[in-house]
Order: C-alpha cells, then structure tokens, then sequence
C-alpha cells in the first residue's frame, strides 16, 4: 500500500523470502497521508450536507463520495442546520496531515452551508493572518484590463502566486492587528468577487462563501488553536456580517453548527466542554435581556426548520451541560437585524458567559428541548445592552440622555443629526452654518466637463460601453449594495447632467447622509462624530463639505494666524494603508507601474469653519477607521473634486469615526502658527504618533 509508514513497506525484490515473518500492523494503527491541497480529491461543501456548488472549489482533507449526502439550502434566511446533530463530521483535528514547522490549531465542531451575499448563512472556517508588513503593490485584473489602485500590506509574493507570510505562532494565536488584517483581506476579496459576479449579471453566487474557500487555502486565519474564554485579539462588542469571518479570526470555529466546542481531559465525546455559541434567531432563544440568555439545544430539526425528534443530550448539548458542571465561560455571539438593509444580520460578540442551568422542556411540536440558562460574567463592557438601548431611542421608548439639539440639520440631510453632550454643560457649538456640499466659489476655475455616461436608465456593472465604468478603469466601482469595492486614485461617479436615472448606482456620494449620526461632546477631543447604526467596511459615510478655498487665501490664514482647525487639504502628507484586496488570491496580474497614491487632477483645500456640513466633526486618529476617497464628477459644465468618507473595517454602533489628518508639508510645517501648527494628539491608539497637523 503506498503512503503507508516507512517501516511497514516491504521493497518488492526478486529474491525476496517468502518464509520470513513481516512485521505487520493492523489497518487501524497505520497514519493516514493526505496528498497535497494541490492535488487532492474534490472537497464536497461541509460534509456531511453535500457537494461543492458549481464554481467553488473544495479544500484540503475532506472528500465525500458523490450523492452520499442532500445539499441544504443555502439561500434560507433562517437556516436550522445551524445546529444540526445527526450529520455532524468529525472535528477536523482528526484529519490532520502533521505540518513541518509545527501545530496549526485544531478546528472543531461541525461544518457546513453559505449565507447569502448580503449575509445569511455561510461556509466553512477560515484560513490565516499575516505578520504586518508595508508593501506598496499595484494591482491588475487579467485581459488586459486596467489595473487597481491599492497599496498592499501582505506577503512577498506578487502577481498571481500569493504566499502567506503568515507563522505557525500568529496561525495560532493572534492580537487586535492580526484579527484587523485578517477580517480586511477576507471582506476586500468578498467586494470583488461581488464585483466580478455583478459585472458577469451571475445570480445566486455567494460571494462571501467563495472569499472564505480562498483564504482557508492560503492561510489568511489566526487564533486557530481551540480555546476557552478571551480570543486573542477579538473584543467585546465587535462586529460581523458574515460567519466566516468569525471562523476566520477563531471566535466561533463552526460556520454553520450554533455550538463550538472542545474536549475535555477526557473522550471529545464523553467529556466536551462548550467554546462558543451563536443565537441568531434560527431556534427558539429568549434573548431579550442583556445579560440572561435562554438557549435553545441542538438538534432534532429538518432543513426546513420544522422538529420532528427529541433532542439528544450529545455533541453541543453535551458540552453545554458539561460546562454546566464545570463552571467554564462560554463566548457569547447575538445575531441582529441589521438596521441598514433590512435582509441582513449583523453578528454581535457579547463577551463572556457562564451556564446556570439547564433542563428539557416540550416544543411547540410536542418534542422535547434542551434549554440552557447563560448568564453574562459582570464587568464586561456593554455590546448586546448597547443596541437594544439605541432600538429603544429609534422606538421612542427612551429619551437619548444629554440631547441638546434633535437635529442640527435642520433638515437638510435626509436623516436627522443629533447633539448629544454627557460630558459637561456646554449646550452648542460654535456658529456655524449647515450645508451639505461642498462650495466652490465663482472665481475658483475646476476642470474643464469630462464626458458624460451613454445610459439611458442605470449604469450596469457589466456594460463596458459606459463612459463612466470605462474612466474607473473597466469596472464598476461599488457593488449592488453601494459598498464601495477599493481605493482608488481617483473615481469617477455619474454627474447630475448624466442621462442616467438618479437612482444610478454610481451616485453613492451624491445622495447625502444616509445613517443615522450623532455629533457628541468627546472627553478630552472636543466634538465628535459616531453613529447608531453599524456600518459596514466600504460603507459611504459623508462628503466633507465646506468652501472651497486657494493656496492663496490658506497662506493668509497661516500667515495671520488664524486658527481654522477644520481645514481638509489632499495637499498635506497621509501615510499609506492596506485596504485592497489581494490579486494573487484571484490569479490576477499586479502591476508593479502603477502608482498607488492618489491621482488628484489639482490641490483641493476646504474650510468648513464657517460652512459645513457633519464631516467638520470627525477627529483625527493615527489608528482610524474611516479614509477618504477623491471623488471626481460633472456638475454646472464642469468636473469638481469632491472628497468623500468611507468605512476601513466593520464599525460597531457608538463608536467614534476618525480619519488620519496627516500632517503638513515640510515648507509649511515650519510654519508654527494657525491651523500648520503640530498639535498633541490624544488618539490614544498604539500606533499614536504623539502630533499630527
């Protein structure tokens, strides 16, 4: 038998004595070998459910033979294998092939399902992570399309071989800046495959499903060594729209089992103990308070969501009770409905718990459930508590504490803006007045008109004669949802005097503000800008609008020593960062000729001291979570610079939008009065610079 141990092969030789006693060994106690990724057997999706959809590719060790399982469906809101027991496969620690430089984790629990692109369900645990590491690479698609923008934080490989940099120890355990690369690199591959597929008109193409076969082939992971209690890396009250994702960076290993979990000092079977649980609404959970959640066993339902058999007390519930028993604490993820597209939901870490009790009772079907009792361990910061109150505020059942203003809009943006102080007594700001774009003055001389779009209804991503897809390199720019798919040197959107409808998707800039905002008095930065919804990576959040002023009148304000803290300049030095996707995980071509800063067609400087709109609010950050994008479209005859706001990674709701302000040029830096001056900066990141300005 080939590939056995080295001990137990007998070379065939023509003088061989057949008389000899060999030293055999029963099957069972002979290694199994794996042959490599590269050339393994066809990997069905998540067995035991089925086999690969069409144009997903497997991955490394499984193989189940063809029609031995039905396939589930994969386009349930509300899929109730998510705790399905009687098909479970074997964790797949126990299909191991040993690895030359060490474990890389074990990964538990059962396996299986997709969600759907705006994020119902999904597929199985994700791959890796990578040491940090500044590389500036351009990227190209194949067929001589044009090539992307995008500086690259990643390997050293180029082009279409992608190599993880990745160690054994960071595949192992991770830290906030893995857990940050990781959840980037999955979603930035996610965006353009949806930008691929929408292009190619692909219906029922899972996009997030394909992103995660991907990163799991090229160890784009971290924390895969099974744990109980804190995830290296991973805080209270983060955010995921995809189960993937949570695969990917160790916080739930199984991406569609509602249990995770390990063995104990005993058999897996006899003696497990629970990691994680998800509730998401597929079971019968009572999880209105905050910190009690009443959680339904697994087990005992058909695909179609309907129970028909008891359940067993084995695998999760097993490892419930264990840890019943045990005392252990259980990672706590709440699914909520997310508030901007209405489809989806959005996976909220809760933090720590600990099973109090446990007991069956009898379904609405007759048949009997395991319920368990979990409550929340004290002194961990609010997560769930946070978006029940903000429901409570969008219900009217509760007033916002320290409102001073209900809009300061005054109408002006589709959604109202509040004021909120809990800080001191200050009750306004500063006069100002609200204006939602920007302002160029008749004096100040733009681009001369670009040309317009040939659509006649909307622009489709898959229409190459578009003048407005051909100028953003022959690609859409943002996929069916709006999310924009990345960074680019310059993007060109569809201009008012375009004969597309206005509803065209390349407008997203232009429709105004569209989640529901708060400016808030910060403790030690002034005001500042967060939001009640959660907001997606590649989310438009605003325009930073103001009046547009010249070189002249910003060296007059230096000069004189204005002190105009609210002036954005595409002039002033911004570190880069990595937001692109990958090419190589595509096969795509880089290219090394394109440079990756942006292509800005004139210096554009802002003032919105005296006129402005909620952009004027967002502090500075040396860690921020939102960038800005040069926006560039035809408006009164001509092409006008516009700058826009988006989202870096996933932003969980109340949490404070910040961009890097960068700082001044060495000519003007010198200067040290008005708004040139270097100021201290109070971010308080681990990257923190100490100034900025």
């Amino acid at each position: 038998m080939e590939g056995g141990s080295s001990h137990n092969f007998v070379p065939p030789s023509a003088g061989f004595d057949k008389s000899c006693v060999l030293d055999v060994k029963p099957l069972r106690s002979l290694m199994p070998v794996f042959p490599d990724a590269s050339q393994a057997p066809p990997f069905a999706c998540m067995p035991p459910f089925g086999h690969t959809p069409k144009g997903y590719s497997s991955f490394y060790p499984f193989h189940v033979p063809q029609g031995s399982r039905t396939s589930p469906n994969l386009n349930s809101e509300n899929p109730s294998p998510m705790r399905t027991t009687g098909l479970m496969p074997a964790p797949i620690r126990s299909y191991r092939a040993p690895a030359p430089s060490g474990p890389l984790g074990e990964r538990g629990s059962s396996m299986g399902g997709a969600e759907d692109e705006d994020g119902h369900f999904d597929a199985h645990p994700g791959s890796s992570s990578s040491r940090k590491k500044t590389v500036k690479v351009s990227s190209s698609r194949k067929k001589n399309k044009k090539s992307r923008d995008g500086d690259s934080l990643t390997n050293n490989g180029s082009g279409v071989n992608f190599v993880s940099v990745m160690t054994p120890f960071q595949l192992e355990d991770g830290n906030r800046e893995l857990v940050n690369y990781v959840l980037m690199n999955f979603d930035a591959l996610r965006r353009r495959i949806c930008q691929i597929e929408d292009a190619r008109e692909s219906k029922n193409v899972l996009a997030h499903l394909k992103a995660g076969n991907i990163v799991m082939s090229k160890k784009i992971r971290t924390n895969m060594r099974k744990r109980i209690g804190v995830v290296p890396g991973v805080e209270i009250g983060d955010i995921f729209y995809f189960r993937m994702e949570m695969c990917a960076v160790g916080l739930h290993a199984p991406p569609m089992a509602g249990i995770d979990f390990m063995s104990g000092k005993g058999d897996a079977e006899k003696d497990p103990l629970a990691l994680s649980i998800v509730s998401s609404g597929g079971y019968d959970d009572d999880t209105e308070d905050s910190d009690v959640l009443i959680y339904s066993g697994q087990g005992g339902y058909t695909h179609n969501n309907k129970q028909v058999t008891d359940q067993k007390l084995e695998r999760g519930n097993l490892a419930l009770e264990r840890s019943l028993n045990h005392g252990n604490e259980v990672r706590v993820i709440r699914g909520v409905k997310d508030e901007v597209i209405s489809t989806t939901k959005v996976y909220v870490y809760d933090g720590l718990y600990k099973v109090h009790e446990s007991w069956t009772e009898r379904g609405k079907s007759g048949c009997n459930i395991f319920k368990y009792k979990l409550v929340r361990v004290p002194g961990q910061p609010g997560a769930f508590a946070v978006w029940q109150t903000i429901r409570k505020w969008k219900d009217g059942f509760s007033s916002r504490a320290g409102l001073v203003l209900q809009d300061l809009t005054s109408g002006t943006e589709p959604i109202p803006v509040c004021l909120v102080n809990e800080v001191d007594n200050e009750k306004g700001l500063a006069s100002f007045t609200y204006f939602p774009k920007l302002k160029y003055s008749k004096s100040f001389t733009s681009m001369p008109p670009s040309f317009v779009c040939n659509c006649h209804n909307a622009c489709l991503p898959g229409d190459m004669n578009c003048s407005c897809i051909q100028k953003n390199g022959g690609s859409f720019p943002y996929t069916g949802n709006g999310i924009l798919v990345s960074r680019k040197q310059l993007l060109h959107e569809c201009g008012p005097t375009c004969p597309c409808s206005p509803n065209c998707k390349n407008r997203v800039s232009q429709t105004g503000v569209k989640l529901r905002l708060e400016v808030f008095k910060t403790k030690d930065r002034g005001w500042g800008l967060r939001s009640w919804d959660s907001i997606r990576a590649g989310t438009f959040i605003c325009e930073y609008a103001g009046e547009v002023i010249d070189e002249v009148k910003l060296k007059h304000k230096v000069d004189e020593g204005e002190d105009d803290e609210y002036i954005f300049d595409t002039g002033r030095n911004y570190d880069s960062f990595k937001w692109n996707y990958e090419p190589g995980l595509l096969e795509e071509e880089t290219s090394n000729d394109i440079n990756v800063d942006y292509n800005i067609p004139y210096r554009l400087i802002i003032s919105a001291k005296n006129v402005g709109n909620v952009a004027r609010f967002i502090n500075h950050s040396c860690s921020p979570n939102v960038f800005w994008q040069p926006v560039l479209y035809e408006h009164n005859s001509q092409s006008c610079l516009h700058i826009a706001f988006f989202a870096i990674r996933h932003i969980p709701p109340m949490t404070e939008l910040t961009y890097d302000y960068g700082n001044s040029c060495s000519n003007e830096a010198d200067n040290d009065n008005g708004s040139h001056r270097k100021k201290k900066c109070l971010c308080g990141s681990s990257k923190c610079r100490g100034y900025f300005g």
